[in-house]
């Protein structure tokens, strides 16, 4: 009877640790998830300026007139795409 008692205490006792790391392991997980969100959110905030530097890159080029006949064809491919994006705009304000 008492080694089935010490058998069970050692269960329980290993049993505890597992739980223990379990919970431990999860904080790190979640801690882990949350730099991935952070990470993810940097990112996106990196890209969106790049996208306003190359922007703002295209029309100094065009101010300053040394474009090249490919970079001219996309900045007005650009412009044309915001303008038609306006006139969207523009549709739905006036219905």
């Amino acid at each position: 009877m008492q080694q089935v008692d010490l058998h069970i205490n050692r269960i329980n006792t290993k049993l505890q640790e597992l739980l223990k790391k379990h919970a431990a392991a999860l904080k790190e997980l979640e801690q882990q998830q949350k730099k991935i969100e952070n990470l993810l959110q940097q990112q996106s905030l990196q890209e969106k300026k790049i996208r306003t530097l190359e922007e703002q890159q295209s029309i100094l080029k065009a101010a300053a007139g040394s474009m090249n006949a490919a970079d001219k064809k996309e900045f007005e491919q650009s412009i044309n795409k915001y303008i038609r994006e306006i006139d969207k705009c523009i549709d739905l304000l006036s219905e």
